[in-house]
């Protein structure tokens, strides 16, 4: 049951990380100029330790289009890139990355694709605050951020304190 709906909502799920990910390279130019000389391979992202209990996440593997952005390449089972990335809490990895921290990735194969990925990865950040603005104003804006940080943040420490009472219940 949960495999079909996995298998059901994955590709919806995925077309819309597409789209934001490229809505935050096409903000960087510089982000563009880097990917478009790597047009037509794909990067592959390998969520290691992934916990067994939740749905097996989709292929995430991307494609660099002609226009310096990305496109998903569901049938990849290679890739010319592969970045591996530690996914033994997936809660946690995500809150980080939402709070602009960069994961621990180890980065496989063409070392030129691979140091601007290297450089994306550490660079590039979805700047959320100016797309509320456009979106709300610049008043709502600032409190749609501030409240949206302030409960990124109480969720990050009550994931945090979850881990660790995790950690002190398994020595036991």
């Amino acid at each position: 049951m949960i495999d079909k709906l996995n298998a059901l909502l994955a590709p919806a799920l995925m077309e819309r990380l597409t789209l934001v990910v490229n809505h935050v390279l096409a903000s960087e130019p510089d982000a563009v100029a880097r990917l478009l000389p790597h047009q037509g391979r794909t990067v592959r992202l390998l969520l290691e330790s992934w916990p067994r209990l939740l749905p097996t996440p989709p292929v995430l593997a991307f494609r660099i289009t002609p226009a310096g952005l990305v496109e998903w390449a569901a049938d990849e089972a290679g890739g010319d890139l592969l970045v591996r990335i530690d996914a033994g809490n997936p809660a946690a990895l995500a809150l980080r990355m939402l709070a602009g921290e960069q994961p621990a990735v180890a980065i496989e194969g063409d070392a030129q694709l691979a140091t601007d990925i290297d450089w994306l990865l550490k660079n590039l950040r979805w700047d959320v605050a100016a797309d509320l603005e456009r979106l709300f104003g610049p008043a709502a804006a600032h409190e749609l951020h501030r409240l949206g940080s302030w409960f990124a943040k109480g969720l990050r420490a009550a994931i945090e304190r979850a881990t660790a009472l995790a950690g002190s219940m398994r020595s036991r």
